[in-house]
């Protein structure tokens, strides 16, 4: 009863982390690089030492080409490069004429960054589908992401001229997203080959989102010892808890 309790819980709780992110980013975001340091720590740590071992389980007990995994990886990072830069060249060429910014720029940026939360949130159902362990690491790496995920929907409304309750309000689809995922990915038992190419996709698509986004902005006012110990602090903890918990 209580194993069941939890992916409902960390489902949840993804909810509080989007929206509080948001908010945040409308207050307080020059103070939030603490913070993205070490949550790139985490989901590099969550990829390392709980994903990739879960896969290579899967692969060995199933009998599964690891190539098709590995495509899925490799799919998973350029996916969502492919995706993000798309939308910042948009932003770009939007900049070369500052009288021409248009809202509907912000809402269909926002709109993607949703669509990926909603996955994130099918990604925890899944995880929890393969085992405990898997599903709440999964989680830890969803959540400590989707505070990031809020602050950006809030800054790509607001930087497009939307209004703070436009931005507000798509705030909200955004935390609403991951728990839709997590509630539609209850609604089907997937197979194991699915399971384990799924979980390469979303190893690409948290090292993408690690790497390319949340470290390269907790370093982007000023870089320090204390922000890279931060994120080789997330790492760690997190092979900790794989290894000793």
């Amino acid at each position: 009863m209580v194993d069941s309790l939890f992916p409902k819980v960390f489902a949840a709780v993804t909810f509080f982390s989007t929206y509080l992110g948001g908010l945040f980013a409308l207050k307080f975001k020059e103070k939030i690089h603490p913070i993205m340091a070490f949550a790139a720590g985490i989901l590099l740590g969550v990829v390392s030492f709980d994903i990739f071992p879960e896969i290579f389980e899967l692969i060995q007990k199933n009998g599964i080409d690891p190539t098709f995994v590995m495509i899925a990886f490799a799919g998973g990072f350029m996916f969502f490069h492919v995706l993000e830069k798309t939308i910042l060249i948009h932003h770009s060429h939007e900049t070369e004429y500052a009288a021409h910014k248009h809202p509907n720029v912000g809402i269909i940026s926002s709109a993607a960054l949703i669509g990926h939360s909603f996955m994130d949130g099918a990604s925890i159902g899944i995880g929890f589908q393969v085992n405990f362990l898997v599903g709440i690491f999964i989680a830890i790496a969803v959540i400590s992401h989707d505070f990031t995920d809020g602050m950006n929907t809030v800054t790509l409304m607001l930087s497009h001229n939307n209004s703070p309750q436009k931005a507000k309000l798509f705030l909200l689809f955004d935390a609403l997203a991951p728990v839709a995922g997590f509630l539609v990915s209850t609604l089907f038992v997937f197979p194991q080959n699915f399971i384990t190419i799924y979980l390469g996709f979303f190893a690409g698509f948290i090292l993408y989102i690690g790497s390319s986004d949340i470290l390269p902005e907790a370093h982007s006012k000023k870089s320090s010892l204390k922000l890279v110990g931060l994120t080789i602090l997330g790492v760690l903890i997190i092979f900790a808890i794989t290894r000793f918990v």
